[in-house]
């Protein structure tokens, strides 16, 4: 933990949308090159079993910068364009936190958590965002800076190298001060592009090209990193937001061998790549098969930056320090897996249970009569069974009614702590009439 006599460590998140488990060489892909992600992962550690807040974009950034599951934040679908809800500002961002800490903040790339000005960043703790406001496929996605329009529409093709040009910019001009640096990548989600320079240049056609630019960026940020001498006081962490969108066939993603995708709580809807770099501080190499959340950058920050985690409301993450950096065994907890307001399935150890599961042979994508309430428990041991095909409940009952306990724990204590109540009410009733009459 940072003290006022040390040098307070800066923060970088690069988060993909939509790459999935499967989408990069250490995650067993053959035909993307991501040597970038390698020699990341040679220098750092990468997480096996890492999760993402929820199993689409904007439920896991609620999560991923508050420290609080979605169903705390009340986050829990996706923000379109013109939508009268965002975030609560009465939410404590990573950003908010750090700033009293002397931390400049910039958030560069999408958002996705509310496009009215009062949710934007610059009034969640950000100093500075450039990048898009939510998806880049809804409708014909505006390019901002802070509060100022710039370019419409957005040429897609050139926004992952322009998030690069100003991560890099904004690292250069803060070198010589703490800085947090949230970059929420705009692809792969789809539609698919990349700049000249990658267009055509991969094995796993345009898919496999923004993968690669991808890649790229994250060596051209590491290198920077290491040309201004800040590599060791640096943390570094790439992840994703959710899982693949295979419905998209060629243009989606792979989990590799994790059964499920983008939209669903199946492991690969939600087990995402993790990376962590910090030379000199982490062990270089290591692969870590603890379980990790995103929830847990929001306490692991704060700590390491020496400031004080709220008290004032409940935090779901934990400082993930001891684990990467020390090897230690993560506390025994639950992750839960929510799909919207239902909390689909509870993992504690190595046991997974589903309470209800999506029907990809129905076809489509979060559609809410496609998910299945199975007649039996479905009962997984994730540690032999990462693919989720063994159904063990019949052999450990007693592991069943456990978790059914820990879940039913869980959402009595969410129903008495009553946060966000309205928002989650908005989403549920007014959210998809908003979105259908194009307010």
């Amino acid at each position: 933990m940072s003290t006022s006599g040390e040098q307070k460590p800066n923060f970088v998140i690069i988060m993909c949308d939509d790459m999935g488990y499967g989408d990069w060489n250490r995650g067993g892909n053959p035909t993307i090159r991501t040597p970038n992600l390698n020699k990341m992962a040679d220098e750092g550690v990468q997480m096996t079993q890492f999760y993402s807040g929820a199993p689409v974009c904007s439920p896991c950034r609620s999560a991923l910068l508050t420290g609080r599951n979605c169903i705390r934040t009340g986050v829990i679908k996706v923000f379109f364009p013109g939508n009268t809800r965002g975030m609560s500002q009465d939410e404590t961002t990573i950003a908010e936190a750090l700033k009293p800490l002397g931390y400049a903040t910039a958030c560069i790339g999408k958002w996705h958590l509310g496009s009215k000005h009062e949710y934007r960043p610059l009034r969640q703790g950000f100093d500075y965002h450039y990048g898009l406001l939510y998806s880049n496929d809804m409708y014909s996605p505006d390019l901002w800076r802070n509060d100022k329009r710039i370019e419409h529409p957005t040429d897609q093709s050139t926004l992952t190298k322009r998030y690069t040009e100003e991560a890099i910019a904004f690292i250069e001009h803060f070198k010589d001060r703490p800085f947090f640096l949230y970059l929420p990548h705009t692809m792969p989600h789809v539609p698919l592009a990349a700049s000249e320079e990658f267009r055509g240049t991969s094995e796993r056609g345009l898919y496999g090209d923004v993968i690669e630019e991808i890649d790229w960026s994250t060596g051209q940020i590491l290198a920077t990193l290491d040309r201004l001498g800040l590599s060791e006081n640096t943390l570094v962490i790439f992840t994703s937001d959710n899982g693949p969108w295979t419905i998209k066939k060629q243009d989606g993603g792979s989990a590799g061998l994790l059964r499920g995708a983008k939209g669903d709580t199946w492991e690969g809807g939600m087990r995402e790549p993790f990376i962590a770099r910090w030379k000199g501080r982490l062990p270089a190499g290591e692969v870590c098969t603890e379980v990790g959340s995103v929830v847990d950058f929001f306490p692991t920050c704060i700590k390491l930056a020496g400031g004080i985690i709220p008290t004032d409301r409940p935090i779901d993450g934990i400082d993930l320090m001891p684990v990467v950096l020390e090897g230690k065994t993560s506390p025994e907890r639950a992750i839960y897996y929510y799909a919207a307001e239902h909390l689909t399935a509870i993992r504690k150890g190595k046991w997974k249970l589903h309470f209800s599961y999506y029907d990809h042979s129905k076809g489509g994508y979060a559609i809410e009569k496609n998910w299945v309430t199975p007649k039996k428990s479905l009962l997984f041991d994730l540690e032999v069974d990462p693919s989720e095909r063994f159904n063990l409940a019949g052999d450990y009952p007693d592991v069943v009614r456990e978790l059914i306990e820990v879940a039913e724990q869980y959402k009595e204590e969410i129903r008495r702590n009553g946060e966000n109540e309205d928002l989650i009410e908005w989403f549920i009733k007014d959210w998809k009439g908003e979105i259908l009459s194009g307010k």
